[in-house]
């Protein structure tokens, strides 16, 4: 995934939602806040679920899992919020771009409450790691990669909650 290129190519970005469009994979939906509401809470029940294991450091593989689904569902309130449903991690990021990427005037000004590259980055990172902890033989992770994405999760929840009320 070329995050660089679907921040600064928008027809690029709007040319890969059309192809998940098109295999139903994205759908307009009608506005549901008790949804964006329980994707939200899921990503807390994630988030919790992490900080019970997190001294279990054998487990370290499932961490990176509980984490990323922490922050999928935190995105899919997003995305929900703005009337879309996603059944595909690639494209619910290209909504979270296409929806809360903003421009640099207006990062100025409402910088806290967007969603940049960085924090696409995290979630393509994370979501590699993810894969990697479910699918591989090797667990590779460290507890400092852990303590990062804990980090960076729990201010993607918090800026979520921002964004959403």
């Amino acid at each position: 995934m070329n995050i660089h290129k679907l921040f600064s190519d928008r027809k690029f970005l709007e040319t890969q939602i059309n192809f998940f469009i098109e295999k139903k994979q994205i759908k307009k939906i009608e506005e549901n806040p008790e949804l964006v509401e329980s994707h939200l809470e899921k990503a807390k029940h994630n988030l919790k679920f992490f900080k019970l294991n997190k001294k279990h450091t054998e487990y370290i593989d499932w961490q990176i899992v509980s984490l990323y689904y922490a922050l999928y569902h935190a995105s899919l309130a997003l995305i929900t919020n703005k009337n879309y449903s996603s059944k595909n991690h690639y494209a619910t990021i290209l909504l979270l771009i296409k929806e809360y990427s903003i421009s640099k005037d207006e990062a100025e000004l409402i910088k806290e409450l967007s969603i940049g590259k960085s924090e696409a980055e995290l979630y393509t990172n994370l979501k590699k790691d993810r894969h990697d902890a479910s699918y591989s033989t090797n667990v590779k992770f460290t507890n400092e990669l852990i303590e990062n994405y804990q980090k960076e999760v729990v201010k993607f929840i918090n800026q979520t909650e921002e964004i959403i009320r």
